[in-house]
């Protein structure tokens, strides 16, 4: 039988310590919340009454200054800083007042538990246990060494369900599922703003409506604590010498100027009296938006009858715009149509929508097979399919047919808008405005300036998505723009993790769903996506940044020759039923 805890300590009450105090306390467990010296102490009580509704603390949580009142602890949590000598010190000293049986565990991010464990003289006794504070979590990663007793890895696992966590048991290599992946997905946000490629509210909110995230990158950095990512992203470079883990520069100057987060008030946002706070996390305003001039639209145009087409012609039309919608024939033109109507008759069944308005929609939305149809359009957005000698042609007709003032866009999810606007004669003109899939339903869209984009044209199509009811953010001409240029590679690092270690899919979803709180794991997301999409998308970005991390990972290029593509085809990594 399992060892039952009945007697808990937490050494650390930071905001990993205090995230545990207020787990073990509210399930009736007898803590001792260990702290350096009384103001740490009492900055320690203060995050803990704040994890409750009432504000207030749990009850059972005996505070204290001194490790040696762990004594008598059937269960002791190391969660100080992320440091090798102040770990194993406090956990020396724990060792040294408590029993023969007391299991030990360390909150470490970046550090080997085996190593600690070793430095403790407590292997077999020894377990990882990591949670993610950032956002409200369902599952903790329990990480074993190569000699920790099978009933001490079962009493803590027993644990976490007691917490009403899902235990994902864990080998113990660098990161283990969570920060494997998320801290090259965060440190590659910080790169991104470095560069100035968009601006801090731009991608936070490109993730948040993009992808569903809780919050985006740099607000979760914030809450996470700069110091503690600069210090997580270092210990990971130094274990496994991936330069994605190298911390991006600005991350260690923000932690040298004092700007470590919430915590201090400031980080990539102010958190004091007036300060930003995270405002794209939060639905506020976005920036870089002041002052670029913008012409009317009145009429909007749409080539391409597919999804993304058909997509795009619904918004339109239902923003109020008389949209002509293009298609290659006739019948795809009527099809298009019909995409549309069924659409809307959905959305009316589930009242996101009035029946007058349907109607009104489909009354302004006119489908035909000729490209002259779109020479009144003020605003034109190809959608046709992701080939770019295709869209070249498009836009050399699309430059001849539309008015010489007409804003022409593609809707390419991560080609080059360049290449398309220099086959119009008109470069100045042209911009790229990438939807997310389903249009009708996802607010986001990537506004992408080319080189040669007044500002002109880019005012116009933030102010034509904004009227359309979505959230423009945007960005330079460069592939996979914000969203997928962050997503891809995190994508990728997770097929790698079930790849090259005994991790299963289910193992890294539920990490970073009930960790991270993400709205769906890695491997389900490429399987929903399709493999082949994924593969086609990751080799372009390995091919234009020439970054070996970024090499489409085997497993993923073996599975698309063996043609499971996902749910599409009934098999990915997953098998999906009814196919």
């Amino acid at each position: 039988m399992a060892q039952t805890f009945t007697r808990t300590a937490v050494i650390g009450v930071g905001a990993v310590g205090a995230a545990l105090v207020d787990l073990l306390a509210r399930a009736g467990l007898p803590v001792t919340a260990v702290e350096a010296d009384d103001r740490a102490l009492a900055a320690g009580r203060r995050r803990v009454a704040g994890r409750g509704a009432d504000g207030t603390e749990p009850a059972g949580v005996r505070w204290t200054t001194r490790v040696a009142d762990a004594a008598g602890a059937d269960l002791v949590i190391e969660a100080v800083p992320e440091r090798l000598d102040a770990k194993t010190a406090v956990l020396a000293e724990a060792v040294g007042v408590c029993g023969p049986d007391t299991v030990f565990a360390t909150t470490t991010s970046g550090h080997s538990v085996t190593e600690i464990a070793s430095l403790c003289g407590t292997m077999t006794r020894t377990v990882g246990l990591h949670l993610f504070p950032a956002v409200p979590t369902t599952a903790v990663e329990v990480v074993s060494t190569p000699l920790t007793e099978r009933a001490v890895r079962d009493a803590v696992v027993e644990l976490a369900r007691r917490l009403d966590h899902t235990p994902v048991q864990v080998a113990d290599r660098p990161g283990f599922i969570g920060g494997a992946l998320a801290m090259t997905y965060l440190n590659s946000a910080v790169t991104m703003y470095e560069q100035r490629y968009a601006s801090r509210e731009d991608i936070d909110t490109a993730m948040t409506l993009g992808c569903g995230l809780p919050l985006g990158p740099l607000a979760q950095l914030d809450v996470m604590g700069l110091d503690v990512a600069r210090d997580t992203l270092e210990l990971l470079y130094e274990r496994t010498g991936d330069r994605a883990y190298a911390p991006a520069p600005l991350l260690s100057h923000y932690v040298a100027a004092g700007l470590l987060g919430r915590k201090t008030g400031r980080g990539f946002y102010d958190y004091g009296p007036g300060g930003a706070a995270a405002a794209a996390a939060a639905g506020g305003p976005l920036s870089g938006r002041g002052g670029l001039p913008a012409r009317p639209v009145r009429t909007v145009g749409v080539v391409g009858s597919g999804t993304m087409g058909a997509g795009i012609a619904e918004v339109s039309a239902k923003a109020g715009h008389p949209t002509v919608l293009v298609a290659r024939s006739d019948a795809k033109a009527k099809g298009a149509v019909l995409t549309v109507e069924r659409s809307l008759e959905r959305a009316a069944g589930r009242g996101k929508v009035t029946r007058q308005d349907a109607d009104a929609t489909l009354g302004r939305l006119v489908a035909v097979s000729q490209l002259e149809a779109l020479d009144e359009c003020d605003l034109v957005v190809e959608a046709v399919v992701e080939d770019l000698a295709v869209k070249r042609g498009l836009f050399a007709e699309l430059g001849r047919a539309c008015r010489p003032d007409a804003v022409l866009a593609s809707s390419t999810s991560g080609l080059p808008i360049i290449e398309c606007a220099t086959a119009t004669g008109r470069p100045e003109n042209v911009v790229g405005m990438h939807f997310f899939n389903p249009a009708p339903v996802m607010r986001l869209v990537e506004v992408v300036r080319t080189a040669l984009t007044s500002d002109e044209t880019a005012g116009t199509a933030h102010a034509a998505a904004a009227a359309m009811g979505k959230r423009p953010v945007g960005c330079a001409d460069r592939a996979g723009f914000i969203v997928n240029a962050l997503l891809f590679p995190y994508l990728n690092r997770a097929i790698g993790l079930v790849e090259e270690q005994a991790i299963t899919p289910d193992d890294v979803d539920d990490v970073m769903t009930g960790g991270h709180g993400y709205p769906m794991g890695p491997l389900k997301l490429l399987d929903v996506v399709g493999l082949d999409v994924s593969l086609q998308i990751q080799r372009t970005l390995h091919d234009t940044f020439l970054d070996p991390s970024l090499a489409p990972a085997r497993y993923l290029e073996h599975l698309v020759r063996a043609g499971h593509l996902g749910s599409k085809s009934g098999q990915g990594f997953r098998v999906h039923a009814g196919r």
